[in-house]
């Protein structure tokens, strides 16, 4: 009598041809959000916003303390995703209806689930895009954030047979009446503590903001952030592998430019107090340790939202671009193509006392 050839103990990550439409993926390592992922967090990218930054700031607003920066509680439910989704991705492509849904406290614990809403070969045979959506929850079950990705992860076999396309129809801007309302009262939010004078009615649409200032990325400090939100990417982590890929180095994980552009956007608007949503982004051109990052934004929209006359929504498109300082806020040229130093297009909403 034969016995069955046991099943490997380690995981080597999904392929592309793993996925399939409908697929539910339930991710593993639930993840308790402390004081000191706080901590680090602000060590890494220099964050200021004051609700997430004084305890007592956030009281006067209605919160039970501080709450995690919006990113913070997104990397961590993002890396949650990547051992099941992108841990044989070439690039992480997109991301849009991206909505944060609650406030993420320390002591909270995170999981993470997704559902493959989309899948597409690429005309190369080795790769395709898999489109999820994935949902954060907290330990009570309520959900705290929602957003749908788009990975290329290559192929085991490129023998494989295409599956049939299916490219998710996904909304190009969130409406503002469906951002989920922040229970914090604006009407005792202090400018001289948050350290910036501009509220909601100071913006114009169509207004450009150079963030001015640049922060370098070094090696350490991705590593450390990618270990912290157990995002473990080929692409991010081995350098073995990756000095003989196309790149001859590790990428910086997409993630890491968006946390350093909302960072580097304080300068500016330092009064968007909270991220309430994704429309879409695009990480544009890699990232390496050694390049410095710079940002501006533009005003794209003005909301007010159901019910509130003490904050309003800003929607807002973010550039950031590496080595290329944004005084002359570069992006696409003539021909339809980005600046070369163009590496993220961060299309969102915030919301900003009034």
């Amino acid at each position: 009598m034969t016995q069955d050839k046991p099943k490997a103990k380690t995981n080597p990550g999904n392929y592309f041809e793993d996925f399939f439409i409908d697929q539910e993926l339930v991710h593993a390592t639930p993840r308790t959000v402390t004081a000191g992922d706080v901590s680090l967090y602000t060590a890494l990218f220099g964050t200021r916003f004051p609700v997430q930054s004084s305890a007592e700031f956030a009281r006067k607003l209605g919160f039970l303390e501080a709450p995690v920066d919006d990113l913070l509680a997104f990397h961590i439910v993002f890396g949650k995703t990547v051992p099941d989704i992108s841990l044989n991705a070439v690039a992480n492509l997109g991301y849009a209806e991206c909505k944060f849904l609650r406030a993420v406290y320390p002591g909270d614990t995170l999981t993470s689930v997704s559902k493959v809403i989309g899948l597409k070969e690429n005309s190369n045979g080795k790769t395709g895009i898999v489109y999820v959506r994935s949902i954060g929850i907290n330990q009570k079950g309520e959900e705290v954030l929602s957003y749908v990705r788009w990975v290329m992860v290559r192929k085991r076999d490129e023998a494989s047979p295409a599956p049939r396309a299916v490219v998710p129809d996904l909304d190009a801007v969130i409406a503002p009446e469906d951002l989920a309302q922040t229970h914090a009262n604006f009407d005792h939010y202090n400018y001289h503590l948050a350290g910036a004078p501009h509220n909601w009615g100071d913006y114009a649409v169509g207004e450009k903001i150079d963030h001015v200032d640049g922060m370098t990325i070094e090696e350490a400090e991705h590593m450390m952030a990618t270990r912290t939100f157990q995002n473990t990417a080929k692409v991010h982590f081995n350098q073995h592998t990756e000095g003989q890929g196309r790149f001859g180095r590790r990428l910086i994980y997409g993630g890491h430019v968006i946390s350093l552009a909302r960072s580097l956007s304080f300068n500016g608007l330092g009064n968007a107090a909270f991220i309430a949503g994704i429309n879409a982004g695009a990480h544009v051109a890699p990232c390496f340790a050694g390049n410095t990052i710079y940002a501006w934004s533009e005003i794209l929209e003005k909301a007010e939202l159901p019910g509130r006359i003490d904050c309003g929504a800003l929607r807002i498109r973010t550039i950031a671009t590496k080595d290329h300082p944004c005084a002359d806020f570069p992006r696409k040229g003539a021909d339809g193509k980005n600046h070369e130093a163009v590496i993220l297009d961060l299309d969102y909403w915030v919301v900003m006392p009034r």
